[in-house]
C-alpha cells in the first residue's frame, strides 16, 4: 500500500480500474488498524447501502474533510440529526415545486446563449465554467429565492479552493490544525461562503418570510423560529450548514454533469443530431418548460447516460458501525467500506460496451430501474434529495441550449481532444471543457 500511496493520489480511477482488474469485485486493502474492503459487488452495494443502511455511519475521511466546508449538512450528517434536517428541508424538493426549477433551468440557459450571441461561429467556450455559472443561477433561484449572479464569481471560486483543499485532506490525511498554507486558503473559502449565506439571509428575513413560501431558504428559516411549546428548530449555524451544502452540491454536481454530457454530445454527432430532431419535433421552436420533460425522452435518455459514465459522486464512502456480512465477507465493526459508481457503471457483466456512449440502454424496453449497478445519486435512505431536481434541470438546459446551437469537440492533429478527469469531490475536466459552438 505505502507503494500504491502515489498511484492513488495521482490518478484514483485508473488505480480502481487497475485493483478490481486484479482482485475482482471485492478487495481488502492491507492497511494497519481499520480494515478497508472495497466492494464493486451490486448486491454487496445494496446491502451496506440500502438493506443495513442504519449499520453504516458516513464517519469517514471523505466525510470528515467535506464536513470542514459543509458543517453538518445534509450530506455529511448522520444518524437522528440527519433525519431531522431531511424532514424540514424535502418540501422544498417536492414535485410541486419542480416547474419553479424548470422555469429558472431554461432562464439560466437562455443567459448563456445570451452571451454566446456575438461569438463568431466556432467559437471556442469553456463549457465547464459555463456550466457552473448557470447551476448557480438555478440555486440561487429555486432554492433560495435569490439572485447570487452578483455573488457568483466569489462563490464559485470559493467553492474551487475549499473544495482542493477537502480533497487533499481526504487523501493524505493530516491535523487540522498544522498552519499549512492549506489551511489559509480553506480558511478565507469559508469565510467567503460564510459571508455570502450571511448576506442572503439578511436580505430574505428583511423582505419578510410569506407563510406560503416553500423554497428551502424559506423553510430553514421558519425552523429556526421556536415552535409552540417554545423548543427550537434549526439553529443559524444549521441553517448556514444547509445554505452551503446546497450551494455546492446543488451547482458542483449538476454543472459536472451537464459538462461532461456536453463533451459527450460533440464526440458523438449522430447522438447529437437525433437530440435536435426530438428538440425540432417536440418544441416547434418554442422554450421548453416542465410541461416538456415527459416527452424529451431521448433528452433524458442522453443525461442517464452521461451519468452513468461520468457519475459526479464517484466515490461513496460508509463505516460499519457494527459487524456485518457483505456478500459472503465478514465485515468487522469499525470497518471502511469504498463503493465506486464510476466502477459499478462500467461493470462489463451488466453495461455490455461499458466505455461506449449509448443513451438507448436507457430506452423503455431495454432500461431495468431500480437497478442495484446503476447509483449517480446514490440510492437507498441516502439518496440524494436533489435528484428530481438536478434531472429536470439537466434536461431542460440540455433541451434550451441545443435548440440553438451545435457542440463540436476541439480536435488535436485531426483527432478530437477530450480532457483528462480530475476525481476530486466531484468529476472535473482538468484545465477546463473547451468546445466549439456553432449556431443552428
Amino acid at each position: 500500500m505505502l507503494r500504491d500511496l502515489l498511484a492513488i493520489r495521482r490518478d484514483p480511477l485508473r488505480y480502481l480500474e487497475r485493483v478490481v482488474a486484479r482482485y475482482g469485485d471485492l478487495v481488502a486493502f492491507p492497511l494497519p488498524r481499520t480494515p478497508v474492503l472495497l466492494v464493486n459487488d451490486p448486491d454487496g452495494a445494496r446491502r451496506v447501502l440500502v438493506e443495513n443502511a442504519r449499520g453504516y455511519s458516513k464517519q469517514t475521511v471523505q466525510y470528515g474533510a467535506l464536513g470542514a466546508v459543509t458543517g453538518a449538512g445534509l450530506l455529511t450528517a448522520d444518524g437522528p440529526e440527519w433525519r431531522r434536517h431531511r424532514r424540514i428541508a424535502q418540501p422544498a424538493f417536492h414535485h410541486g415545486s419542480l416547474d419553479a426549477v424548470a422555469d429558472q433551468s431554461a432562464r439560466a440557459a437562455q443567459h448563456l446563449l445570451g452571451q454566446w450571441r456575438d461569438l463568431a461561429p466556432g467559437a471556442v467556450v469553456d463549457v465547464d465554467a459555463a456550466c457552473l455559472r448557470a447551476t448557480l443561477d438555478v440555486v440561487g433561484g429555486t432554492l433560495f429565492d435569490a439572485d447570487l449572479a452578483a455573488d457568483g464569481a466569489r462563490i464559485v471560486t470559493a467553492v474551487g479552493e475549499a473544495l482542493e483543499v477537502v480533497v487533499a485532506r481526504a487523501r493524505a490525511p493530516r491535523p487540522a490544525w498544522l498552519p499549512l498554507p492549506s489551511k489559509h486558503r480553506l480558511d478565507r473559502a469559508v469565510a467567503t461562503l460564510d459571508e455570502t449565506c450571511a448576506r442572503v439571509v439578511r436580505s430574505r428575513r428583511a423582505r419578510g418570510i410569506e407563510p406560503a413560501a416553500s423554497d428551502l431558504l424559506a423553510l430553514l428559516l421558519r425552523s429556526a423560529d421556536p415552535d409552540a411549546d417554545g423548543q427550537g428548530g434549526l439553529t443559524d449555524r444549521e441553517v448556514r450548514d444547509e445554505i452551503v451544502t446546497l450551494v455546492i452540491a446543488g451547482h458542483e454536481t449538476v454543472a459536472s454533469s451537464l459538462g461532461w454530457t456536453l463533451q459527450l454530445l460533440a464526440e458523438h454527432p449522430a447522438v447529437q443530431d437525433r437530440l435536435h430532431a426530438e428538440l425540432t419535433q417536440v418544441l416547434e421552436g418554442r422554450r421548453p418548460g416542465w410541461s416538456d420533460v415527459p416527452a424529451l425522452r431521448y433528452t433524458r435518455r442522453v443525461v442517464d447516460e452521461a451519468l452513468r459514465l461520468y457519475p459526479p459522486a464517484w466515490v461513496l464512502t460508509r463505516r460499519a458501525v457494527e459487524a456485518d456480512v457483505v456478500a459472503g465477507v465478514d465485515v468487522p465493526a469499525g470497518s471502511l467500506v469504498i463503493i465506486s459508481p464510476w466502477l459499478l457503471h462500467r461493470r462489463a457483466e451488466a453495461w455490455p460496451d461499458p466505455a461506449a456512449f449509448d443513451p438507448d440502454r436507457f430506452a423503455a424496453d431495454r432500461a431495468a430501474a431500480p437497478r442495484p449497478d446503476y447509483l449517480p445519486f446514490g440510492v437507498g435512505p441516502r439518496l440524494c434529495i436533489g435528484r428530481d431536481f438536478a434531472l429536470v434541470e439537466s434536461v431542460l438546459v440540455l433541451a434550451t441550449l441545443l435548440q440553438r446551437v451545435r457542440f463540436e469537440p476541439v480536435r488535436r492533429d485531426g483527432a478530437p481532444t477530450r480532457p483528462d478527469v480530475d476525481a476530486l469531490v466531484t468529476l472535473r475536466p482538468h484545465g477546463g471543457l473547451p468546445l466549439h459552438v456553432q449556431p443552428r
